[in-house]
Parts: C-alpha cells; structure tokens; sequence
C-alpha cells in the first residue's frame, strides 16, 4: 500500500499524457451520445444509467496540465472507479426484463422479483465503497490515500464477486431457455442473419461480452490498488488506457450493437406498427377472406 513517508506518494508516477486523454475524450463522447440517441428513440429508459457511465470517462485531459491538482485528481479518480458499476446497472435490469419479457421466469436460478434488487443492491454496496475509497484519497494525506485504497479494494472485491455470481446464473438461464424453449423466444424473435442467432440471444450476447470486459477491468483495478501507490501498474499509465478505458469503450461499442432495444423496447409509432401488422396478416388470407 501507498508508503508513510511522504516523498514516497505521488498523485502520478508519470506526466499524463494529453494526447491519450483527447483521443478517449472524443471517442467516449461519441458513444455516450449514440447510447443517449439510442436509449430516447427507442425509449429504452431503464438503460439511462449506462449512458451516465460513458459520460463519467469524459474527465481526463486536464490532468496533463495540472499533475500536481489534488482536486482534478480525485474527480478523475472517482468517476472512473463510478463508471462500471453504472454499466453493471443497467445490465442487471436488462437481464430481469429478458426474463419476463420471455415469459421464464421458472428458469431463472434467482426469481426474478428478486433478481434486479439483489445484484444491484450489491452494485450500489460497490459504488458506495469505491465511491468512499475515492473520497478519502481525495483529501491528499497519506493516511487517508491507504484507507481510501483498503476500502475501494473492498468495493472492487465486491463488485466482482456479484459480478462472477451474475454471469454464471446468466449462463445458467440461457442454457435452461434453450433446451426449454419458450413461445416468445421461438415464435416472435426473429433470426439474425448475421449473428445467426435469435435477437434475444444477441441480448444476451452483449450482456455476456460487457459484463467479461467490466470483469477483466475490475480486477486489473484490484490488483493495481492492492500493489499501492508505487505499484507498477498505477506507475504506468498505458495499463490504465488498456486494461480501463479501453476495455470500457469496447463495452459500450458491443452494448449499442447488440442493444437491448432489439428485444425490450417500445414502439416509437404505435399507429403505423398496428396498421403494418394488419396489413401483413391480411396478406396471408385467401383472396375473398379478407
């Protein structure tokens, strides 16, 4: 953990590089906005939180100038230690609503009244500590920056246990759900001809590929605050854009392509859906019966 002596502790072990920060600054603007875009046209509200997430990796440029800022430090500390959890969020509601949207419930390991509540009550339990973590670090004293770290240690170790705990009883459900099908997930999900794959399973895909890179980021996060202030990898700043930011982007770029809303949205013209799906079933009746 970070050294008593202070000529030991450093906000950086390294310049922060402004080139890297602009580069991620843009790149997450663009898919908060296309997330926002997406969660207003297909009024997919439940999903807003994972939209904040993105909008928490916006906050790193001006570290470059201002090294030695505590208060710029601990805002960027924070709201990227902030930013996994509320992707965890909106995934834990995601999975509930594919659940009842299916209509299988009685495949679900953990019922599904209970579902969203358990594992995002553990995902505010995480975001509270790293949260705390972060805002003890942010007072700048020694003392404070090893508390800061033993507790958002303790939020990551959380978050990853409710998080290993979530993909299993995902797999689990979707092996159940396949071997027995229900109507809604044969007869009304169409087949992507792309992925091959039924559209709820493409959900369910983009919940699996975002919760293993928010795994792999939380532990990267565990090991770098266990080896402390003068750690290798907090000393390095290209772990951070590798194993962090970068792995975040690829969450909301797999999230906005296999969207929720392909399965849990609703319709933004009622009307003209209703009308169209008139006109399609007279269309399967013999001439004269329609």
């Amino acid at each position: 953990m970070a050294s008593n002596d202070f000529a030991d502790f450093e906000l950086y072990r390294y310049t922060p590089s402004l080139v890297a920060a602009v580069i991620f600054l843009v790149l997450f603007i663009f898919a908060t906005l296309y997330h926002l875009y997406q969660v207003v046209h297909t009024r997919c509200w439940y999903f807003t939180v994972f939209v904040v997430g993105g909008a928490c990796y916006i906050c790193r440029a001006l570290a470059h100038g201002h090294k030695e800022n505590i208060p710029i430090y601990s805002v960027g500390t924070i709201m990227i230690l902030l930013a996994p959890p509320l992707y965890a969020a909106s995934i834990y509601m995601t999975l509930g609503r594919l659940i009842i949207h299916l209509d299988a419930e009685d495949l679900s390991m953990v019922p599904v009244k209970w579902l969203t509540t358990i594992f995002v009550t553990g995902d505010v339990i995480a975001f509270v500590m790293q949260a705390a973590g972060g805002g003890i670090m942010a007072s700048g004293t020694i003392s404070a920056m090893t508390t800061g770290e033993h507790i958002t240690i303790g939020g990551l170790a959380v978050q990853l246990v409710f998080f290993s705990i979530f993909i299993a009883i995902s797999t689990i459900f979707h092996c159940r759900i396949r071997n027995n099908p229900r109507e809604k997930a044969v007869t009304t999900m169409h087949s992507s001809r792309v992925l091959h794959m039924t559209t709820w399973e493409i959900v369910m895909t983009g919940l699996y590929v975002s919760s293993i890179l928010i795994l792999i980021r939380s532990i990267f996060r565990l090991v770098e605050y266990a080896q402390g202030n003068d750690g290798y990898l907090i000393s390095h700043e290209v772990f951070m854009y590798v194993f962090d930011s970068t792995l975040m982007l690829f969450s909301m770029i797999a999230m906005s392509i296999l969207h929720p809303s392909k399965v849990l949205s609703w319709p933004t013209k009622p009307q003209h859906a209703s009308r169209k799906s008139h006109l399609s079933n007279t269309e399967l009746l013999p001439a004269g019966e329609v």
